[in-house]
């Protein structure tokens, strides 16, 4: 079964990823969790993504469209990157969440794949 697997981090985290004191530390704890799910097989697919302030927002409502600078949420956590994994169960799922770096300081969500559709 295809899980994704969606990564939060917090402003901190996210300040960590350029600080010349705290980036090795930072990236070395991505690359070793990144190398070990891509040893394992399970990966489909995945990126990180550029910082929240980055992003670009676009909502509709009556036909218009409204665009607003940055993530839409107002929240302590931001998605930072993803996975989607096949892996046989829930469990699997969340021990491979429970293994990524933001794990203690953000969080990963774990959200079943829908399946495509049946043609038709």
């Amino acid at each position: 079964m295809d899980y994704m697997l969606m990564f939060y981090e917090t402003q901190d985290d996210f300040d960590r990823r350029s600080s010349r004191d705290h980036s090795q530390p930072y990236w070395a704890g991505w690359m070793s969790y990144v190398q070990s799910m891509h040893a394992s097989g399970l990966v489909k697919s995945g990126a990180g993504l550029q910082p929240p302030a980055t992003a670009t927002t676009l909502r509709s409502s009556g036909g218009k469209r409204h665009v607003q600078d940055g993530p839409f949420a107002d929240t302590k956590e931001q998605l930072a990157g993803f996975f989607v994994i096949d892996v046989p169960d829930l469990d699997t799922a969340l021990a491979w969440a429970s293994r990524a770096p933001c794990a203690a300081t953000g969080g990963v969500e774990v959200r079943p794949v829908l399946p495509p559709p049946a043609a038709a």
